[in-house]
C-alpha cells in the first residue's frame, strides 16, 4: 500500500508544472547568465522572468529580490547583514521565542560577536506578545525577526501589527516566511517588512534555492564574497535551474491560493474530526483560528510521538519540529508554549498539502485508529 504523506511542513513534492519548466534549463539552455553571448543571454532573460513572479507572489518590485540557496541562507543574509551594517546605530536584536533554527543560531552566533538579543515570549497559542515587544525595544534596537507562521504549530504571528510598531521607530524588521508563502496571503507592504526569507522546496520548487526580499534603500552587508551577481548581494553563478523553478512555484502559488488553501484547510479539517472521533483526548497545539490552514499539530496524551510514528510506517508525519525528526526531546517551541511535558512528548505534526486527498485522510485516520486504539 502506498504510503501517506502527510509532512508538507518538512518539504514539498515538485509541481509537474515546475518540473517542466525547468527542463529547458538542465539541456539545451545551459548558458551561464553572466555571458553575453547567445548561450547566456536565454539564461539571463530566465533568471530575470523568475524575480517577477517571487516578485509577483510577495508584491514588491523585482528588483528587490535577491536569489539565494535556501531559506536558512536568506536567513542568514537578512539577520547578519543587517546587524553588521547598522551596528553603528545599536547593537540590539529581538527575535520570537519560537523561530526555526535557521533563525535562532544565527541570533545566538550574533550574541557571540557582541550583539545583544531579546528572546520574545509567546502566549500558549505560540502568538508572540505584542505588548512585550513594545517593552523590549530600545534605542539600540536595530532588528526585529519575527517568522510570519510558526512551522510547527501554523499559529500566523500578528505580523502586521508588529510591521506598524517598528516602522515607527526606524528598526528594520524581518520576517521569515518559508512556511506560510503558497498557503496564506504574504504582502511584504501590508506586512511592514523590510527583509522576508522564502525557501523553494516549502512551495513545490526543488531544494537548494530560495530567495531574500530586501526593501529598497535597506541597508544590508553581504555575507558571500565575490564577483558581483545578484545586484552584488549574493556572489556566485546563478543557480538557473532552480531559480526558474522558484519563479514557476511561485507564479502557480500567487494563481492558485484561494484553491490550494482552501483543499489544505478542507482535508486537516477533516484529518482532526476522524482523529478526535475515535481518540477525544487527543489536545491540539497552536491557535485554533489563527493558524496555517495546513498545519495539524496534536498531543497524544500516553503516547512517545516517534514510537507511536515508529508503528505507523504507512504514514509521514513529524515528531517535532520537521529538522529534528529523530529526536524525542521536546521541541523549544512547545516549551515556549508552556505545553505541559506529558502532552509534549506526544506532539505529532500532521501538514496537508495541494495534492492531498480525501482517500488519503481515510488512510491516515485508519492507520492511526489501528495503532490508538488497542
Amino acid at each position: 500500500m502506498k504510503p501517506v504523506y502527510l509532512d508538507y511542513n518538512a518539504t514539498t513534492p515538485i509541481d509537474r508544472e515546475v518540473a517542466n519548466a525547468m527542463m529547458p534549463f538542465i539541456q539545451e539552455r545551459f548558458g551561464n547568465p553572466s555571458s553575453s553571448h547567445v548561450f547566456g543571454i536565454p539564461a539571463r532573460e530566465a533568471v530575470e522572468n523568475a524575480r517577477e513572479q517571487v516578485a509577483g507572489l510577495i508584491g514588491c518590485n523585482p528588483d528587490e529580490i535577491i536569489f539565494t540557496s535556501g531559506g536558512t541562507e536568506s536567513n542568514n543574509l537578512a539577520i547578519k547583514g543587517a546587524a553588521f551594517a547598522n551596528r553603528q546605530k545599536g547593537d540590539h536584536i529581538i527575535a520570537s521565542a519560537v523561530e526555526h533554527p535557521a533563525v535562532t543560531e544565527v541570533c545566538k552566533y550574533l550574541a557571540g560577536k557582541g550583539f545583544r538579543v531579546t528572546w520574545l515570549p509567546v502566549d500558549d497559542y505560540g502568538t508572540a506578545d505584542v505588548a512585550e515587544l513594545m517593552q523590549a525595544i530600545t534605542p539600540e534596537t536595530i532588528l526585529v525577526t519575527m517568522m510570519h507562521a510558526n512551522n510547527e504549530v501554523g499559529t500566523i504571528q500578528p505580523v502586521e501589527e508588529i510591521g506598524e510598531i517598528v516602522r515607527k521607530r526606524n528598526i528594520l524588521f524581518h520576517s521569515d516566511a518559508a512556511q506560510s508563502l503558497g498557503k496564506i496571503k504574504a504582502d511584504v507592504t501590508s506586512m511592514g517588512v523590510d527583509l522576508l526569507s522564502v525557501a523553494g522546496h516549502k512551495l513545490y520548487a526543488p531544494k537548494g534555492i530560495g530567495a531574500l526580499y530586501i526593501r529598497k534603500g535597506t541597508a544590508i552587508e553581504k555575507i558571500m564574497h565575490g564577483a558581483d551577481h545578484e545586484m552584488d548581494m549574493r556572489a556566485g553563478t546563478e543557480n538557473v535551474i532552480h531559480i526558474v523553478a522558484l519563479g514557476k512555484a511561485c507564479e502557480i502559488a500567487q494563481r492558485d491560493l484561494n484553491e490550494n488553501s482552501a483543499v489544505m484547510k478542507r482535508m486537516r479539517e477533516l484529518l482532526h474530526q476522524g482523529i478526535v472521533e475515535f481518540f477525544p483526548s487527543v489536545r491540539l497545539n497552536g491557535h485554533p483560528e489563527k493558524r496555517l490552514p495546513n498545519t495539524l499539530s496534536l498531543c497524544f496524551p500516553g503516547y512517545e510521538a516517534n514510537t507511536l510514528l515508529a508503528e505507523l510506517p504507512e504514514l509521514a508525519a513529524s515528531a517535532g519540529a520537521a529538522c529534528h525528526a529523530s529526536s524525542v526531546r521536546i521541541s523549544s517551541v512547545l516549551k515556549a508554549m508552556n505545553v505541559p511535558e506529558h502532552f509534549a512528548m506526544g506532539t505529532i505534526r500532521f501538514s496537508t498539502g495541494k495534492f492531498t486527498t480525501v482517500g488519503e485522510i481515510e488512510k491516515a485516520i485508519s492507520h492511526l485508529k489501528t495503532v490508538l486504539i488497542k
